[in-house]
């Protein structure tokens, strides 16, 4: 197995403040970059607000731009992705921001230039839906919703 090697995907960005910086890698095999809020705000618990994060990217065609949660903020804070991930399609070329929601006890302090939350790149595929009267069978069938965890090993 080969390691070390890093895919990287051209992508044109646009800067829309001077309170956050180019989005950057804190390490050399990291698989998101950190994403940082423009505004100062406050969320009180339960609150949800859409945070900008002052950028707007052209996501090249078969990849999407995700938006996900920061480990250390989702650990310390109250602070959620609360459509994660989020997705940012090729087509879009408005302002990146992230939806966030306050799901701790107290109220959430976000300032600008603070890193919010995380974002990566990724392929997609679509589907190429095929209507059938009948799909193949398995051993599972029709099984869901925590039935693979009530079996005997």
């Amino acid at each position: 197995m080969q390691t070390g090697i890093h895919l990287k995907v051209p992508m044109s960005i646009k800067m829309l403040s001077d309170k956050v910086q180019v989005p950057k890698y804190a390490s050399e095999k990291a698989a998101c970059c950190d994403l940082q809020s423009t505004i100062n705000c406050i969320l009180v618990p339960g609150q949800t607000a859409l945070i900008p994060l002052g950028f707007a990217i052209e996501v090249p065609d078969g990849f999407e731009f995700v938006i996900r949660p920061r480990s250390g903020m989702s650990l310390k804070t109250g602070l959620s992705v609360r459509n994660s991930p989020g997705t940012i399609d090729s087509d879009y070329r408005g302002e990146v921001g992230l939806i966030a929601k306050n799901i701790g006890g107290d109220n959430l302090v976000i300032k600008a230039g603070d890193r919010v939350c995380q974002g990566g790149v990724r392929p997609i595929f679509q589907a190429d839906f095929k209507v059938v009267e009948e799909l193949g069978e398995t051993e599972r069938g029709e099984g869901g919703f925590g039935s693979t965890g009530t079996k005997a090993l």
